[in-house]
């Protein structure tokens, strides 16, 4: 028999707590530490380190930087998103669409809103790899009609199962769209965490009411509803070892 998860079990992070930075071309909400904002209970969570909200201004964009040993992925959720690297990779990515960059060994990157009016707003996450100085790579995930379904769509994994793009760690990265009113479980097994984070939209998961920006983690093994609001939702849950 299945436990349920309640209110007493998850952890909660409101968005209104997340850490902020606005550098005009860039508007940033931080849930975990980084750069300049530090939270010594908010370093990460298992292997995920980092979940920042960003808007970029039209025209703006992060210049080439580096980056060594840590799993990014970029989520986007409006306007567009242009990414170079070192690598010769050269995109640009549309809501929706999700890239994957080990950077492994070392790579440096370029990310850059190409509107000359439209933001650009995404999420970037990364998750600690489970081995260092692996050989750097790129990808992308992206549903074969052009849009994500409704539904609970695995789209990172160890192993690529089920189309979705590899990282090297025992993570799995599910995307959530639910319409108004609609809702799903998941099941976490023994010894697993899972963090859920609401990109956009509103639901309830557990009993708790949560918006956009906000976050629960659940580190006992149940099972959790999702629910839709009254808005369509659009969610990141992570089901980490």
């Amino acid at each position: 028999m299945k436990t349920n998860a309640t209110h007493d079990t998850l952890r909660i992070r409101r968005a209104d707590e997340r850490g902020h930075a606005n550098h005009g071309w860039l508007d940033s909400h931080h849930t975990f530490s980084f750069a300049d904002y530090y939270d010594p209970e908010h370093i990460g969570f298992r292997s995920l380190r980092v979940i920042n909200d960003d808007r970029v201004a039209a025209g703006g964009g992060f210049p080439t930087h580096p980056h060594r040993d840590m799993e990014i992925f970029s989520y986007v959720l409006g306007g567009r998103l242009a990414h170079q690297d070192s690598m010769g990779n050269q995109r640009e990515l549309r809501p929706g669409d999700i890239q994957v960059m080990r950077a492994g060994s070392g790579v440096e990157h370029s990310e850059f809103n190409p509107s000359a009016t439209e933001p650009a707003h995404f999420l970037q996450v990364w998750i600690i790899p489970n081995e260092r100085g692996l050989e750097p790579s790129y990808t992308e995930w992206s549903h074969e009609a052009g849009a994500i379904p409704t539904g609970k769509t695995l789209v990172i994994s160890p192993d690529g199962r089920n189309g979705s793009a590899v990282i090297a760690q025992d993570a799995f990265v599910h995307v959530i769209r639910l319409d108004p009113g609609a809702s799903l479980s998941h099941a976490l097994k023994a010894g697993r965490g899972l963090w859920l984070h609401v990109a956009e939209g509103n639901a309830t998961a557990a009993g708790v009411s949560l918006r956009a920006g906000d976050a629960i983690s659940l580190e006992e093994t149940a099972e959790i509803e999702i629910r839709a609001g009254d808005e369509p939702l659009n969610a990141l849950l992570f089901d980490l070892a």
